[in-house]
């Protein structure tokens, strides 16, 4: 990384100009990211360098830089300060001597040892610690400029590293609840199924595979994937999205499967009438609100860099252009999932419009669901709109028109008027914010997972520990509900 004395005017020292024993140093402190740039760029994840636990056990009990991190050191120095901009490497010894900690001082020094013809030059390269003691000696064979070069130095790129930090507090909040009973339909799409099995091994679920045994193990075999921890159901004369799903909601109310997958990509259509038979076969304690059927509804999660809490965006999967009504119980959902998620909901019902306009019937929507959450028909969190996306989630917009606002540029569930809004605001977060976005079913008495063609392994997870979270959460529920 960068630091206080990188030169903002880059001068050479020609071959003519170098003298035995010139010298030039620079001095780094290593950091976690220096650690962590390190290994994306060179694609080196040895633990040693990454992982504390694992670090510990070694003989150095602590996490230590990759060793070619020193080594670019040197190379910075011979390319920007001697000889400097031209130089040509040619050959570069190094021996590694001690080990480089986090906070660790490194002065890096390299120094003019021969000049030999053709412009070659051989330096002495020496690495040492805030101790003064070296940790990597070596000696670089250069070809030396021969044209003078002084011109200012081109400015680095800003660099922000992503740790996905809003996961990682979901992946902890369920940490050491025991594992859901998954019952995953129709496995037949290796990312799927791979995505199962890295759940059961992170100790989420119990997979069920339910469907044809003969193809779902030929495809575990040509990708790889060890579905030796996994259950069987196996159902290969019923085959397809429809009749797996129809078995599932039998294992599902005789109590042998509590959290669902569906192991494919149906379309809307079959997939909301599938949703629509899981609702109805769901336990009545479990659907019921205030005297009739709770609607289903999917919330996408997204960690999106520079926010300091994940977004709910609801409804972009299954309600295609949702009521009043609807919407009501879609709020309540989200609100629901965002309580359990340990967060403050703040619903902010978006809307082109800043207030309710008869043109605009998401504008009239929202003003409506405003004033439902305030005679208490909504519970768990502060509802307000209509809203437009900006002054939702941005501060400086809110204070123009929403100043009074109690979630006006600190939304963190975003309504949407309908799928079609929803879905293109979704893929915006991936593609243009590089959000990661996870998804879950809510309503429908079981957690359903539905996974998508964009998911990566790190939003499948995510996706499988919201239905950890959901299941648990209902079972308490069922729990005092019986009591």
């Amino acid at each position: 990384m960068p630091s206080s004395d990188t030169p903002r005017l880059l001068e050479n020292r020609c071959y003519d100009e170098l003298a035995i024993g010139e010298s030039a140093s620079l001095t780094r402190t290593l950091t976690q990211q220096d650690i962590e740039l390190f290994a994306i760029l060179s694609g080196d994840v040895n633990p040693a360098h990454l992982d504390e636990a694992y670090a510990r056990e070694t003989p150095f009990h602590h996490v230590i830089a990759h060793g070619m991190w020193g080594g670019t050191l040197i190379s910075s120095v011979l390319g920007t300060r001697l000889p400097g901009p031209g130089t040509i490497y040619v050959k570069q010894s190094l021996a590694f001597l001690r080990p480089v900690g986090l906070g660790d001082v490194i002065t890096v020094t390299v120094t003019v040892k021969d000049k030999l013809e053709k412009n070659h030059v051989i330096l002495d390269c020496v690495c040492t610690n805030q101790s003064g003691k070296p940790v990597i000696t070596g000696e670089a064979d250069v070809i030396a400029p021969s044209e003078k070069v002084r011109r200012p130095a081109t400015p680095l790129p800003e660099l922000q590293l992503r740790h996905h930090e809003r996961f990682a507090r979901l992946m902890d909040r369920v940490r050491g609840l025991p594992a859901a009973r998954c019952v995953v339909t129709h496995p037949l799409d290796a990312e799927v199924l791979r995505a199962a099995m890295a759940a059961q091994q992170a100790g989420l679920i119990e997979p069920l595979l339910l469907g044809p045994r003969a193809d779902i193990e030929a495809l575990a075999q040509t990708h790889g994937i060890d579905l030796s921890p996994a259950r069987w159901h196996d159902n290969a004369s019923a085959p397809g999205h429809a009749a797996t799903f129809r078995e599932a909601l039998s294992l599902i109310e005789r109590g042998e499967a509590e959290v669902l997958m569906p192991g494919g990509l149906p379309t809307l259509s079959l997939l909301r009438n599938l949703m629509r038979a899981l609702l109805n076969a769901a336990p009545r304690d479990l659907t019921a609100r205030e005297g009739h059927e709770a609607w289903i509804s999917h919330a996408f999660i997204a960690d999106v860099p520079g926010r300091n809490e994940p977004l709910l965006i609801t409804d972009a999967a299954l309600n295609i252009q949702p009521s009043l009504q609807a919407k009501r119980d879609i709020a309540q959902n989200a609100i629901d999932l965002a309580l359990k998620m340990g967060l403050s909901p703040r619903v902010a019902v978006l809307s082109a419009a800043n207030a309710a306009n008869s043109h605009l019937i998401s504008s009239v929507d929202a003003l409506a669901l405003r004033q439902m959450a305030e005679q208490g028909q909504i519970t768990g969190g502060i509802v307000d709109g209509p809203l437009p996306f900006d002054a939702a989630i941005s501060p400086e917009a809110a204070r123009v028109r929403h100043a009074d606002s109690p979630v006006a540029g600190q939304a963190n569930v975003l309504l949407v008027p309908n799928l079609e809004t929803g879905d293109m605001l979704v893929k915006q977060f991936v593609h243009l914010a590089h959000a990661d976005v996870a998804g879950i079913v809510l309503g429908a008495g079981v957690p359903v997972i539905i996974q998508s063609t964009t998911d990566t392994p790190r939003t499948r997870l995510a996706s499988v520990a919201l239905a950890l979270l959901q299941a648990r959460t209902a079972s308490l529920q069922t729990s005092r509900t019986r009591t």
